[in-house]
């Protein structure tokens, strides 16, 4: 049997404010759920180009893992650091000027000419998409409808996998088919990027700026009990999918390669976009399904991905290493959704900016660490004994997810049942 987790009606606050009528409602819900899905879509769109980089400057696969995971770190460090501004400055100035800051490194990306500036731009982009993540998430909090539970918790989860996928797919489009593909995609996300820092401005905010906006800038993670003690329980699981979908983000390409050398070079880049559309389909699907539930069916659904990831190394090929993107997109959908609900269950308005961004620093440190290590194994023991590694790895963090769940699940229960009549 399926249910809802629906979260807890928050105490009043004057720090927030929620726009008048619903049809203004709906329109700043959708346009802060488009700014999510485009900033992820932005985070993916270079995956089918790193090819072409790698051929064009003589690019080794661990520059092309700290290109990635200097985006990831940067995201982290906004993140640190600009996680509860939008508490502070309110949600609108917020998105308006990391969205801005956004338009500014697609710009630079589309004028790149080496590693250097590739690094530095993405950097700028990581920055600018930490500080938007939060502010834009939390006004989707914000914005919930209380005839519609659970919607912004859905949204929070299924605009990022979306987003990635459109990225991916528009990219790859992009590089076949449009002139100039290494500046096309960049320039489009730019003219995107800008409109919708416009449309923003024109928005009702809907948190109550107050003091402390130097104050919250100050590295750290706030995170209430109840958020603590979800995040705790899922965070195995969270580690695990986000590392393989840096693995399949990063060098995810080059695994193609490596499997199909013959393969045209748009194979490479669907090969994330086939992980992210299942993890979006996933997360729809799932929806109404208990998040405990579908945390733990996702992170056994990592040991059979990373299973078939590495057998396509090994005489099985590129169906192999699809079908292990489209259950390692089953896993990413489920655990992300879950992990997110049952973090966001319980929160009070205050603690809304503040503790998505912890969920994801522990997301984007996941993904990027990961991935630059694998690089750097890669250029010293070659991508196959990489690959190998990285799958036991995930396989062994989703071991030790189920585990983590078994025993707070079973903690839970024997809770509930202490306290029966």
């Amino acid at each position: 049997m399926s249910s809802t987790v629906t979260p807890r009606a928050p105490a009043p606050s004057p720090r927030h404010v929620v726009p008048n009528g619903t049809n203004h409602r709906a329109a700043s819900f959708g346009l802060n759920a488009s700014v999510l899905a485009a900033l992820l879509a932005a985070s993916s769109a270079p995956t089918p180009l790193y090819p072409h980089y790698q051929d064009a400057w003589g690019l080794p696969a661990l520059t092309i893992t700290v290109v990635f995971g200097a985006y990831a770190l940067a995201l982290l460090l906004a993140l640190l650091t600009t996680g509860a501004l939008s508490d502070h400055l309110g949600r609108r100035p917020v998105v308006v000027g990391a969205l801005l800051v956004e338009a500014a490194s697609m710009v630079l990306l589309a004028t790149a000419d080496g590693a250097g500036a590739l690094i530095t731009a993405r950097i700028l982009q990581g920055a600018a998409t930490g500080a938007a993540t939060s502010a834009a998430g939390a006004a989707l909090l914000d914005l919930a409808d209380p005839r519609r539970p659970g919607r912004s918790a859905l949204t929070n989860s299924i605009a990022p996998v979306a987003g990635m996928a459109a990225g991916v797919l528009a990219s790859t489009l992009l590089i076949r088919f449009a002139p100039a593909p290494t500046i096309t995609v960049y320039v489009v996300l730019a003219v995107l990027f800008a409109a919708q820092a416009l449309a923003v401005m024109f928005t009702t905010e809907t948190a109550r700026p107050h003091p402390g906006a130097l104050r919250s800038l100050r590295p750290r993670l706030a995170v209430p009990p109840s958020a603590r003690r979800a995040l705790l329980a899922a965070g195995a699981g969270v580690v695990a999918i986000w590392a393989l979908g840096g693995f399949y983000s990063s060098l995810g390409p080059a695994l193609v390669h490596l499997v199909a050398p013959d393969a045209p070079q748009a194979v490479g880049g669907m090969v994330f976009f086939t992980l992210t559309a299942a993890a979006t389909l996933t997360v729809w699907t799932l929806r109404r399904t208990a998040p405990h539930r579908i945390t733990a069916g996702g992170s056994l659904a990592v040991i059979p991905a990373a299973a078939l990831t590495v057998s396509g190394l090994h005489g099985t090929g590129l169906p192999a290493v699809y079908a292990g993107a489209a259950l390692a997109g089953v896993a990413f959908g489920a655990v992300s959704q879950g992990a997110l609900r049952m973090t966001l269950a319980s929160l009070y308005e205050q603690d809304r900016a503040a503790t998505l961004a912890a969920y994801h620093v522990l997301s984007y440190l996941s993904m990027s660490l990961p991935a630059i290590v694998a690089g750097a194994a890669t250029q010293h023991y070659g991508l196959r004994t990489a690959a190998h590694a990285y799958a036991i790895a995930c396989a062994l963090l989703a071991v030790t997810a189920l585990a983590v769940l078994t025993v707070s699940r079973g903690r839970t229960v024997h809770h509930a049942h202490d306290h029966l009549p």
